[in-house]
Formats: C-alpha cells, structure tokens, sequence
C-alpha cells in the first residue's frame, strides 16, 4: 500500500460511497452493489482497488466474501495531512 493508491482510491466517487457504507459494519460484494446501478463486475473492480489501497479488508464466510473499512490507513492519511497543516502553520508563526 502506498499513499499514491490510496489517494487514487479515494479520489472516485463510488469508491468513496461504498467506504461510506462500510462504515456501517461489513458487507457482501452483493450487498454493496444493491446500492449502486452498476454491474457486479464494477463493483468488483472498485472492491479491488480499494483492497489494493488497504482501505478495505476482506473476509471469507462460507460462499459469502465479506468487506469491511480499515480505518488504519485512512488514520495514517489523516496524519499525514495534519502533519502538512502543522508545518504550515509553524511557517505561519515564524513569517509573522
């Protein structure tokens, strides 16, 4: 996983929308793309970048596979990000 897949990742919509449905708990690919109007293979193809970014685990029960959010990577992201904002508000201290 690197911060340039997960930003890919991040950067579509529906890749968004399904993170936000996982919020709620884990969910089949089946599951998921009762919410969409997209074919099977679409969300598939959606679930595996997401996997690929680390932002979703998957997890086999029986015939069903199961997707649910790793908020780890989306944590390491969000300190990231703080991190750039703390560097600029210490330039923004010391200029002033």
């Amino acid at each position: 996983m690197s911060f340039g897949e997960t930003l890919k990742a991040l950067s579509d919509k529906e890749r968004r929308e399904i993170l936000e449905l996982l919020k709620k708990g884990k969910m089949s690919a089946g599951e998921i793309s009762s919410h969409f109007d997209m074919t099977n293979a679409t969300i598939s193809y959606h679930l595996s970048i997401l996997k690929k970014a680390g932002l979703v685990f998957e997890e086999k029960e029986k015939n069903f596979v199961y997707y649910q959010l790793n908020t780890t990577v989306l944590e390491e992201v969000m300190l990231w990000i703080k991190s750039l904002k703390e560097e600029d508000d210490n330039g923004k201290d010391q200029e002033e």
